[in-house]
């Protein structure tokens, strides 16, 4: 955590880590209709292309996708870190998956008159049994 960081702003950033969690594990469009902006973008790379989608791109995918919860798999859900750069900006790592793959996501943040939302994800997946 930041020392720029106070508890308010860490307990807000965790409520929205939470949901993220919770909309990634049940495929839950709504949820992540309140906690991505809307202009915001998915990053991934594999090493050679650069893949940008879109808030209603990757919300496709989501929506195209049985959620973990209808697999009925675990859940491995965890905050790395939080780091607040300044009042309207912070910058989340975090742990989930949906197994065989494992993801680390990098999630940058910005407080608008909504609240704390993500303007971009970029992430690394692993995949193991």
């Amino acid at each position: 955590m930041s020392e720029h960081a106070n508890d308010g702003d860490i307990g807000a950033i965790t409520e929205l880590l939470q949901d993220y969690f919770d909309g990634l594990y049940d495929g839950d469009l709504d949820k992540f209709g309140r906690i991505f902006h809307p202009n915001s973008h998915l990053y991934a790379t594999d090493g050679a292309v650069v893949t940008d989608l879109t808030r209603a791109q990757y919300f496709e995918m989501i929506g195209g996708r049985a959620s973990a919860r209808a697999q009925g798999l675990s859940r491995h859900d965890r905050i790395v870190s939080i780091h607040k750069a300044g009042p309207d900006t912070a910058h989340a790592v975090v742990n989930c998956a949906i197994p065989p793959r494992y993801f680390t996501d990098y999630l940058t943040l910005l407080r608008t008159s909504d609240g704390w939302r993500i303007i971009s994800k970029s992430y690394h997946t692993d995949t193991h049994a």
